[in-house]
């Protein structure tokens, strides 16, 4: 139970990254300090679009008691 609990108080994130090219990803994770460490390389993982724009800045995070408004959201923008 204390699973479930702790899984309904999960956050999902929405973010904007500016890349070291000045170009811009969005993206939406649960874990938005680890995201940005994946995306310049600290950790495996990060997209493929930021690997070779390091390193990447966050500009931008928005959150979301759930995941389906996070991706409506990343879509969105």
């Amino acid at each position: 139970m204390a699973n479930k609990d702790a899984k309904s108080e999960e956050r999902h994130y929405v973010y904007l990254v500016r890349c070291a090219d000045d170009s811009l990803y969005c993206g939406w994770t649960t874990d938005l300090e680890r995201r940005m460490e994946a995306h310049n390389g600290h950790v495996p993982g990060g997209a493929k679009y930021t690997r070779g724009r390091r390193p990447v800045t966050l500009v931008y995070s928005e959150s979301f008691h759930n995941k389906q408004d996070a991706q409506r959201r990343e879509y969105a923008i």
